[in-house]
């Protein structure tokens, strides 16, 4: 302040205003997202189902005490600090939860002050000064063990690897490692005498809102096991973003402050009115964050060489270490890519965390924040009441830019994955804008963002696979459309882009379910009636059902502008076409092609994107010289048909088993019809 320098006194928690962390519970509750994640994947709900935990903290510690009320449903049996051991071998839910509420209000309690007639029978506090501790039959029980007693340091041991469902970490130390690492790699010498490793672990998830409770080759080790956790930097970013966000607004606020708009005091009223609309978009990112590292788990096996990619394009920037990071090496890449192995949880989250690095810088030396169109993403970041109020202030914030490439950064992988842009530059070559604005483009013409809401409201309803299978679909429709918007570049801008198509894609979204033919619509039709079998609603199972064929929605809608024609139109002769001539039937043949390798798989892309260019060429042939009359044009070349025929009967006796087949056939096809 005394150098009049724009910063001011914007520091997180330490400026003179500013969001209590344990008072808004932010970071235990964006790791409550986390484990409500791992959980909702096991087809358990932790708002509505019982889960059993143990846990490193007390009910005073900001993480530890505010994630333990997070649930009325949870059992706690065991948690420890520096000073006691709890167990409780059979709590009761609700009287449990209602006495750590108690102790939390206490401020400065210990499990000390927990009473006692509370605890269920066997179970007790125990403080870790004592020589010896005896386990009754309810504890051993509760804690899987035959051991009748056990040191403090042996008993914390117990409750570390106990048989329940959750291991909750709000405490300080690092408890767990992998059973490579020694003790001393570790570096945290106070807990050596109670750490254990992770295969030892018998908990199904680990929730760490607590930094550095398991090393990461721990936690490696957990999920190569089975075990589901994700990191510590995931779990617990949510009092990071929460810090991130209140500079940002006091920033912001300033401007307004030096217009004589508001006071000071004002300026604070505000911040804390606001608290409940940042907290609610800081535990969106969390979901967020969370849903798609559990997505690429699911799929990295068959993606493990865009992994491969991804770290070798990080390396080359000069952002990753992998060795740093615990990151498989190229030579192990390659290993588990023959041997089918995937990805785990915790590599991907620090993929995922240096992918945003990466992917943000290159938009911020870029024209990309420039661009009007992100104006509205800038202005989403911050709370309505504050954008109805300081909306000019907001476009002069001293951090637009940086604050706009870091917001498109984490909404794009958040969405489409760590690989995302590395795979588009490499399939494509585009830059790093060029990318954005053409998956900016498709996000809003595909109406991906409700796609995406609709289908994480089945979270819960429908089995965990099904809502990945959906979203997925999504993801690739997006993914699709992005990449013809790359391979058509234009010089419209963004907005006129969608102006453009925005209208036509909609009509499309709405008409395919009632397009013809029959025969096209009924893998679709198919698609549509396996989502209601697996409990989605109707309509949303053909919106769905009929989704895959959304990909063909660019290149329609373009012949549609080209010759001046309705797109539902253009839509039936293009499914009319394609059908009759067989390029249909070839596309779907293609895409059964077995895949071994990622190579293999965009060599089928590759295939299926001439496919898709004879297509459109094709239609435009019909539409520009026969009207989009297939019959007239059968009856123009007369031999076109006894050709298909004959090129048809060949591909059903031989079959089409590998992608050089399918190359072959469909430059013969194109030979054919063109």
């Amino acid at each position: 302040a005394e150098y009049s320098f724009w910063l001011d006194d914007a520091f997180a928690s330490g400026g003179s205003a500013g969001y209590d962390h344990k008072a808004l519970g932010i970071t235990a509750r964006g790791a409550w997202e986390s484990v409500r994640r791992h959980f909702l994947d096991m087809g358990v709900d932790v708002e509505r189902d019982e889960i059993t935990a143990v846990g490193v903290g007390d009910m005073s510690g900001d993480v530890f005490g505010n994630g333990m009320l997070l649930s009325r449903h949870l059992k706690l049996i065991a948690a420890f600090d520096h000073r006691h051991v709890f167990v409780d071998p059979n709590p009761d839910p609700e009287a449990s939860w209602n006495e750590r509420k108690r102790l939390a209000a206490l401020g400065r309690s210990s499990w000390a002050d927990y009473d006692e007639e509370l605890i269920s029978a066997g179970g007790g506090v125990f403080a870790r000064s004592l020589k010896r501790i005896e386990l009754t039959p309810e504890m051993r029980t509760a804690l899987g063990t035959e051991i009748e007693s056990a040191t403090p340091n042996e008993l914390i041991r117990l409750v570390l690897t106990a048989p329940v469902d959750l291991l909750w970490n709000g405490g300080i130390g690092t408890y767990v490692k992998a059973r490579s690492e020694t003790n001393g790699q570790v570096q945290d010498r106070n807990n050596d005498p109670v750490r254990v490793d992770a295969r030892d672990l018998r908990v199904k998830v680990v929730g760490e809102g607590g930094n550095l409770g398991l090393t990461q080759r721990g936690r490696i080790e957990f999920d190569r096991f089975g075990g589901r956790v994700f990191a510590d930097f995931i779990d617990n970013s949510g009092g990071v973003h929460a810090s991130d966000r209140e500079v940002n607004i006091k920033i912001l606020l300033r401007l307004a402050e030096e217009a004589g708009e508001i006071t000071r005091s004002e300026r604070d009223e505000i911040i804390e009115a606001v608290s409940d609309d940042v907290v609610a978009a800081i535990l969106y990112d969390n979901f967020l964050q969370a849903q798609i590292i559990t997505q690429e788990a699911a799929q990295s096996v068959e993606m493990i060489e865009f992994y491969a990619d991804l770290m070798d394009r990080l390396e080359r920037e000069g952002v990753l270490e992998r060795e740093i990071e615990f990151l498989p090496t190229s030579e192990e890449m390659a290993q588990r890519s023959r041997e089918g192995r995937g990805m785990s949880r915790p590599e991907i989250a620090v993929l995922l965390a240096y992918a945003k690095m990466s992917l943000t810088e290159h938009l911020r030396v870029s024209t990309l924040p420039d661009d009007p169109h992100f104006i509205d993403d800038l202005m989403a970041y911050f709370p309505d009441a504050i954008v109805d109020r300081f909306r000019d202030h907001i476009e002069q914030h001293p951090l637009r830019r940086e604050l706009i490439s870091t917001i498109v950064a984490n909404q794009v992988l958040n969405s489409q994955g760590s690989t995302y842009y590395s795979r588009m530059r490499s399939v494509t070559g585009a830059s790093a804008a060029m990318i954005i604005r053409a998956y900016r483009v498709a996000r809003t013409v595909t109406n991906a963002e409700q796609r995406w809401a609709d289908v994480e409201k089945l979270d819960g309803t429908v089995d965990p696979e099904t809502v990945r299978l959906m979203l997925r679909d999504v993801d690739r429709l997006v993914s699709l459309v992005s990449r013809w918007y790359l391979a058509h570049h234009t010089d419209r801008s963004i907005d006129d882009e969608i102006e453009l198509a925005q209208r036509d894609f909609d009509r499309l979204a709405e008409g395919l379910p009632e397009v013809e033919s029959a025969e096209w619509r009924a893998p679709y039709e198919n698609v549509a009636a396996e989502m209601v079998e697996r409990g989605v609603p109707t309509d949303l199972a053909t919106r769905h059902g009929f989704q895959r064929a959304m990909r063909r929605a660019p290149d329609i809608v373009d012949l549609a502008h080209r010759f001046d024609r309705d797109a539902l139109e253009v839509a039936t002769i293009y499914t009319t076409a394609t059908q009759r001539l067989r390029i249909e039937w070839l596309e779907r043949r293609v895409r059964r092609i077995p895949a071994a390798t990622s190579f293999d798989r965009l060599a089928i892309e590759s295939v299926v994107d001439d496919l898709q260019s004879l297509k459109r060429e094709v239609v435009a042939m019909l539409l520009e010289e026969f009207d989009g009359s297939v019959d007239a044009y059968l009856a123009a070349f007369d031999r076109t048909e006894p050709r298909l025929r004959r090129w048809r009967r060949w591909l059903n006796r031989d079959g089409i088993e590998d992608v050089s087949t399918g190359l072959v056939a469909t430059r013969r096809l194109r030979g054919i019809l063109l």
